[in-house]
Formats: structure tokens, sequence, C-alpha cells
């Protein structure tokens, strides 16, 4: 029993981000006998199909760390095993390592590679993230996606982008953790894209801390593996054959330095960006920058840019105000 999902679709419209990665990028899987992929299957869909019951019997104040517990027995049954490096300055040990103290809002930041991103980032502490809006209709992990408030966002529908914005921007002066993965579309692990600024407005408008995260999964030999990668053709189930086949997977999460926000979006992308890449080079090549805003696969003209635009109309500031303190922060709706 391998349930399934429809492939991401890349080109819904002429402007959905899309990346070369495709199949010649993976990997060849070094695979385990099919009595332990069986076993792997019905551990994970156990797991997934306990959790909602389990969670709702548990006390509040110690469901976090059910949570955490339980996405990394997911990561168990998929064979994956969960490294944390923490670059952070008073770093303590790095096993037992988290985002950050409960109650305080921060945005994580990652690059985005496949499914398994979600749960390798809920195993390091639970949170919240902007993702697919369909996750949420995808059998088992749709029902998962609701109980870790998912904030959707509509790919066909570019419209919708400020409001993500909007309710991401609420989510974090509400003291929220929640991830995001600026590029915009999934790459290979070894490929990847530009961070576009658009969710960091939501940071900036808060004065919300941003975590800077570097993910990317390891195969036996410690050599950088491309097989979580969900790319090109790519659907749930395809994706979660090769993973529940795969042998010696490691997923590794440094935790690099807080960023503070400041009051540039786009600076603050370039600063998180030099944080998850380091040295690092594209094996694609870097995609150029551009004056559009995009959030994960939709992406509008930015009303920013210093190019000579159409006169528009005038952004539209909403306020509301922070948990626990008097100021009011606007958000821009437009």
């Amino acid at each position: 029993m391998v349930f399934d999902a429809p492939p991401a679709e890349r080109t819904a419209h002429a402007w959905m981000p899309s990346s070369p990665c495709g199949p010649g990028c993976i990997d060849p899987v070094d695979e385990i006998g099919t009595a332990r992929v069986i076993g792997r299957l019905f551990g994970v869909v156990g797991l997934l199909v306990s959790f909602p019951v389990v969670n709702v019997v548990t006390p509040r104040g110690r469901r976090e760390q059910l949570r955490r517990r339980y996405a990394r027995t997911v990561l168990s049954c998929l064979g994956i095993r969960l490294r944390i490096v923490d670059n952070r300055a008073g770093a303590g040990d790095s096993a037992d390592a988290r985002f950050g103290d409960s109650g305080d809002g921060l945005l994580i930041v990652a690059g985005h590679i496949g499914w398994t991103d979600v749960v390798v980032l809920a195993a390091v502490q639970p949170l919240g993230f902007v993702a697919r809006a369909d996750m949420v209709d995808w059998p088992l992990l749709g029902g998962l996606a609701k109980l870790m408030r998912v904030i959707p966002i509509e790919r066909e529908r570019l419209r919708e982008l400020p409001s993500v914005v909007a309710r991401l921007g609420e989510r974090l002066a509400a003291g929220d953790r929640v991830a995001v993965f600026p590029e915009g579309t999934t790459w290979c692990g070894r490929a990847y894209g530009t961070m576009r600024p658009a969710l960091f407005q939501a940071a900036v408008d808060t004065g919300t801390s941003v975590q800077p995260v570097r993910l990317r999964y390891l195969d036996a030999h410690g050599t950088q593996s491309t097989i979580p990668g969900f790319v090109g053709d790519d659907s749930f189930g395809t994706s979660a054959k090769r993973v529940l086949r795969s042998r010696g997977m490691v997923a590794e999460v440094v935790l690099e330095p807080i960023e503070y926000p400041g009051l540039d979006r786009r600076d603050l992308a370039r600063r998180c960006e030099q944080a998850v890449r380091g040295t690092d080079l594209s094996r694609h090549g870097a995609i150029e920058a551009s004056d559009w805003i995009e959030a994960t696969a939709t992406r509008v003209r930015d009303p920013e840019s210093t190019e000579v635009q159409p006169q528009r109309p005038s952004r539209r500031l909403r306020p509301f105000r922070r948990r626990g303190s008097g100021h009011q922060v606007a958000v821009s709706t437009d």
C-alpha cells in the first residue's frame, strides 16, 4: 500500500517557479530488501493514523514533546537518521538543539528538496509551514498538515500571495514558529534556486528573528544524496518508494546563527541565502534575481521594484497588534 498524490505541477502558468532538476539528478538507490520496505511502510502508516488520536489525549503542555518524538520515529521508520549541528553562539548539545524557545515567534528558512524536509524540520522542533494548498488533500499526510496548522498557498492564484504574507505575519506576531522554503519549488539538493524575498516581508513587518537552516541528505558513505529530491515528474508515491527503499540515509540539519530582520526584505533574503549556501555552488548554476515577489510557487510584480512601473493603487496597510506589546505592526495587503 503506497498512497499517492498528483505530481507537482510546474507549468500551471508562465510565472510559476521551476527548477531544471529532473530524473537525471537522482542518485541510484542502494536498496534494502522487500520485507524491510514493507515493514517501514506499515510503520509510517501506523504512526500517521495513530497520531491524531494520541495528540488529542495528550495534555496540552506535553504535546510539543509528543510531536517531536513522533516526527523522529517517522524518520526512523523511513530509514533516515537525524543529525543536528548547532553553529549558533553559545550552542549546547547539538543532538538536543531546538530552533528556539516556545512562545517566541521565529521564521525558519531552508532550501527545499522534498516532502521529507517537513518531517526532518519537525523532528528538530514542532512548527508550522507555508505549503502548497493541495497538500491538505493528500491521503494521511493531509490530516497531519492540518494538525501542523499549515498556511496554504494557492499556486495558481497570484492574488493570494499578499494574504499569505499577512497570515504568516500574524502567526509570527502571535509567537509561532513557522518554516518557509523561499526558493518556491523543490530542487535536488546539489542544485538550488535563489531565495525570493516575499515571505521575508512578514519577518520585517513583525520584527521577527530568522533562523537559517542548512539542510542536506547524506548516503551511507557520507556523500550528499539526491534520493529524497521531489523533482521532475515525481509524484508522492514514486518519491516515497525511492525513500523507503534506500539504505543508510542521514538528514543533516545545520542551525546557522540567527539573522535579525532589519528593514529590507531583499537584504534579509540575501543574508539568509548566504548563511544557508555558504560557498557552495549550484550544479545547475545560479538563477538570476528579478523584480518579482515570489512565495513558494507563486509570484507577482514587486511594488518596490526600482524600475519604473505603471501607476497603480497605493499600498493598503492593515495593522494588527503583536502579542504582549502595545505596538501595532502594519502588514501590506497589496
